[in-house]
């Protein structure tokens, strides 16, 4: 491969990176909007909020598919998922920034860490699909590992820059 297309793909690798970085970063702010907007959100609120959102589909279609999933959902709705969830999104979320501001600030060190990190949070997202099946938990994975790719690139790349 020439130099010319050489730099070309470092700077694919590069632009990908950082546009991977971003919606991390936006992920992460979303996580931590989310974790405040869920301690405001009870068992009881989700309930009556689903109770009238479900309630006229119900009246109407008894077995519609939807309507039954999230009235069941919000019976499976408790203070301790309520509490868990809380836990995770804040501290999924204000990891990932402090992540996210590292690389960005370009701190060499920080690579090996996020990678390892979100290697852990795969793992966690692998457990959760088991448990749970989520098509969302697999997508979060698929993103969390071409992430994992970019920074292993971007890492490598920084290193030989510094050599």
């Amino acid at each position: 491969m020439n130099t010319n297309n050489a730099l070309k793909e470092k700077k694919i690798f590069h632009i990908s990176f950082e546009i991977a970085l971003l919606f991390k970063g936006i992920n992460g702010v979303l996580e931590i909007i989310g974790g405040v907007l869920l301690f405001f959100l009870t068992p009881d609120r989700v309930n009556k909020l689903i109770l009238f959102l479900t309630q006229p589909e119900l009246l109407e279609d008894p077995k519609n598919i939807a309507a039954n999933w999230f009235f069941k959902l919000g019976n499976e709705f408790s203070v301790s998922s309520q509490n868990f969830g809380i836990f995770y999104l804040l501290s999924h979320g204000i990891l990932k920034l402090i992540l996210i501001v590292l690389l960005w600030r370009k701190k060499l060190w920080a690579y090996p860490l996020s990678i390892s990190i979100f290697i852990l949070f795969i793992a966690y997202q692998i457990y959760r699909y088991i448990i749970n099946q989520s098509i969302f938990m697999i997508l979060l994975t698929i993103v969390d590992i071409i992430v994992i790719v970019l920074t292993f690139i971007e890492y490598r790349s920084m290193k030989g820059r510094i050599k």
